[in-house]
């Protein structure tokens, strides 16, 4: 069964979610041959002050 977890920041509608589920199902289904019912999104949505991003240093 596969499994995709989408975190990013939040801000995205339920209509855009679903569509970007929907998207990445059929994708699922064409390229790998899964199964729909067995394909399952979760979207993880973040406000940007929880997360930490280090700062890129350069060498």
């Amino acid at each position: 069964m596969p499994f995709v977890n989408v975190h990013w920041y939040e801000g995205r509608t339920d209509e855009q979610k679903a569509e970007i589920a929907k998207r990445i199902e059929d994708a699922l289904v064409e390229i790998a041959g899964a199964a729909p019912e067995h394909c399952w999104v979760k979207f993880e949505d973040t406000k940007k002050t929880d997360l930490i991003i280090p700062e890129v240093r350069p060498e």
